[in-house]
């Protein structure tokens, strides 16, 4: 019997979780194909029509993290509404979120890309494509209500993205501080500090530069102790006195930034999206659920 898309995708997400969940009891390499598909309730052969090796699980797992994290992130209320830097902090949230209950997990990938990045990186992700896509839209938005400045690097600004979001949940992953404090100062300040270049232009006459050398920083955030606050903190208080799009008379009232606005980020609290059409002043600060409370081993 044929099966449907739909059982297809069903069985693809079975794979995904028994594959999870044996992994973190058993570990990467304790764990072989034949104990996934056993565990999924498949035959040892039929596993190979979906995955042909336990790294490419391992690539579905991330996959469906990002998907489904751009689903609530789009579907929170009052999202149009959003400034662009709320918008990279409620898909960065959504992220973490997804991985919270998998956070040992998670950890284990991680460790298994620094093993063989070749053979993790050498199928393009779905994933990395939707966030370069999400990301570029929340330029165009931003470019077009006046808030940025016209920016012409929208798709590498999505592909930086994505080595950005590698960082931060390697940060995340290594963040022992209380509510993960940490990670949410980090993300507040990074992507303050971005927003506050492109308000400036700054970014399009820095990028002559290359983006390698971002790329070549985000291993740092995964490393306590190394000053990155600290420098985020100096960077964000400099780029502060730079005049912005708004100042210029590009940009609405609303899109200027206005630091009095938005409370302290390690007490904001999580939004829990409603059916019902949120008062726009409650749905303004990006949710945090993800580093407001640490996972139970």
């Amino acid at each position: 019997m044929k099966t449907t898309r739909q059982q297809q995708d069903a069985t693809r997400r079975q794979i995904v979780a028994s594959a999870v969940d044996l992994m973190t009891r058993q570990g990467f390499d304790g764990t072989t194909m034949k104990d996934i598909a056993r565990a999924a309730g498949i035959g040892d052969a039929t596993i190979y029509k979906y995955f042909p090796t336990k790294d490419r699980i391992v690539l579905g797992y991330l996959d469906e993290v990002v998907h489904s994290a751009l689903a609530d992130t789009l579907k929170t209320p009052g999202f149009a509404d959003y400034g662009l830097q709320e918008k990279l902090q409620r898909l960065t949230d959504a992220v973490l979120e997804r991985l919270l209950p998998d956070r040992e997990f998670a950890a284990q990938v991680r460790g298994l890309a620094g093993r063989s990045p070749l053979s993790m990186l050498a199928e393009p992700l779905a994933a990395r494509q939707a966030l370069r896509e999400a990301v570029a839209s929340f330029l165009e938005a931003a470019e077009a209500a006046g808030e940025i400045e016209p920016c012409d690097f929208k798709n590498l600004a999505g592909s930086l993205y994505t080595d950005y979001l590698v960082g931060v949940v390697g940060y995340w992953l290594a963040d022992t501080s209380d509510q993960f404090a940490d990670t949410t100062q980090l993300v507040d300040l990074s992507l303050g500090v971005l927003v506050q270049a492109l308000r400036s232009g700054l970014v399009n006459r820095v990028l002559q530069l290359g983006g390698f050398v971002l790329r070549s920083q985000m291993a740092r955030m995964a490393q306590h102790g190394s000053g990155l606050l600290g420098m985020l903190q100096m960077a964000r208080g400099a780029l502060g006195a730079v005049p912005t799009a708004g100042q210029r008379g590009a940009a609405p009232a609303s899109a200027r930034p206005d630091s009095t606005a938005k409370p302290a980020p390690a007490t904001r609290k999580p939004r829990t999206p409603t059916a019902a059409a949120p008062d726009a002043s409650a749905t303004k600060a990006p949710a945090r659920t993800a580093r407001a409370k640490k996972a139970t081993p």
